[in-house]
């Protein structure tokens, strides 16, 4: 562990996109620190959360206004949100409905979520973290949807962090590379597609959801306190090379 048990103790977390993948990674290392918390997704039945966690699991989809005001409504407080549903749909987004679709998710989801929380968040002095991507800094043919979502995500998370800092709230962004999950499971199994992901990338494998959880834990640590605006890359030097 990065930071000793108990840091997050007494602090409520709501992660969306927090039942699979990259999300899940974050619920499992916020819980390990002691926070309580909200793991929200599709599919949240399936679910399960790591034995010992303080984790309730939610479903739902963060294009819905009712049931994102419901699950804020539902905390008493919350102290930390981090903004993990997404959605990619390759080659499909070049379709406009298809398109508007992953912004939906990925990007007005993110701010829905965020507004919603606001309050609750400067009452804690609470803090977000959204999921950019490597994406938000260079272009992908093959999904300009995810792309333009995501580096919406990044440029958000700036205004938000300047508009939220009054009331006590950073906001900042982790920004993963190459990550090992089921979304990438196909890239990872074909050695002509992985290879040069692979050889571009420094530090020479795939990343995991437990290194992108812990840039996460310590964005909402205090050891961030005076960041805000930050969009982290956790890439292995992907964007460098």
């Amino acid at each position: 562990m990065t930071f000793e048990p108990n840091l997050l103790r007494g602090k409520t977390a709501i992660v969306t996109g927090g039942t699979t993948g990259i999300g899940a990674g974050i619920v499992e290392a916020l819980s390990g620190l002691g926070a309580r918390v909200v793991a929200v997704g599709i599919g949240a039945a399936a679910y399960r959360a790591p034995a010992g966690a303080d984790v309730v699991a939610r479903e739902l989809d963060v294009t819905d206004d009712a049931g994102v005001a419901a699950l804020v409504d539902s905390c008493e407080r919350i102290d930390i949100v981090v903004n993990c549903a997404g959605i990619i749909r390759r080659v499909e987004e070049h379709q406009l409905d298809v398109f508007e679709r992953v912004l939906a998710v990925n990007l007005t989801g993110t701010m829905r979520v965020c507004t919603a929380a606001r309050s609750k968040l400067a009452a804690s002095s609470g803090c977000i973290v959204n999921t950019a991507s490597m994406l938000s800094f260079f272009g992908g043919s093959l999904v300009p949807a995810y792309s333009a979502s995501k580096g919406g995500v990044a440029q958000l998370t700036k205004s938000l962090a300047l508009a939220y800092a009054p009331d006590g709230i950073r906001v900042n962004a982790v920004a993963p590379g190459w990550i090992a999950t089921p979304l990438t499971q196909a890239l990872q199994d074909d050695p002509a597609r992985s290879q040069p992901i692979l050889s571009r990338t420094p530090l020479g494998r795939w990343g995991t959801p437990h290194d992108v959880a812990q840039a996460v834990s310590f964005l909402v640590s205090p050891a961030a306190s005076f960041m805000t605006g930050v969009i982290l890359p956790v890439d292995g030097g992907y964007l460098i090379a």
